[in-house]
């Protein structure tokens, strides 16, 4: 749990983190000319990416009740954050990791989104069991929800009941 816990603040960080760990490795590790302009690409796309794959992870109501994502969400976007560190290092198999990168940044939106949707289907099976057991619990032969509404007269002597005549003209 202590992972999984970490690995949800991580993402908060790399959202910034990784993307400057791009330009602070071209800048270490050097890069050609074509590699800035590369790099005035993958920054704001890196950024947007990890922001928008953070969002969805932590938009998960077993997420934020648990304040730790899940397994899948560790390898999968851990893989994902290996790749772009792999990047930055700008050597000769910084185009594997770059083509990685982009797989993994694909699978990790999707593993996101039908996470989000299976955590959304089983939330709603189990109000929609609850709103069944509490229905057949009100249909209990001789209960009080057979009975209906009791009718009074206005002569019962309450004083809570009001009559309004409507006069036509």
């Amino acid at each position: 749990m202590l992972i999984r816990r970490l690995f949800r603040r991580w993402q908060y960080l790399a959202i910034v983190v990784l993307p400057v760990w791009l330009a602070v490795g071209w800048a270490i590790f050097g890069g050609g000319g074509w590699g800035t302009l590369g790099l005035v690409f993958a920054v704001p796309i890196a950024f947007v990416s990890l922001g928008v794959v953070a969002l969805l992870v932590n938009v998960r109501p077993t997420v934020r009740e648990e304040r730790a994502v899940s397994w899948i969400d560790v390898g999968v976007i851990g893989a994902w954050h290996a790749a772009i560190i792999g990047i930055g290092f700008y050597g000769a198999s910084a185009t594997t990791f770059g083509v990685l990168a982009i797989l993994l940044a694909i699978a990790a939106f999707w593993v996101a989104i039908w996470q989000l949707v299976g955590d959304g289907a089983r939330r709603v099976q189990a109000s929609m069991a609850e709103f069944e057991r509490l229905a057949a619990q009100q249909q209990v032969p001789g209960s009080r929800a057979d009975a209906g509404p009791a009718r009074r007269s206005p002569d019962d002597g309450d004083d809570d009941v009001i009559i309004v005549h409507e006069v036509r003209d």
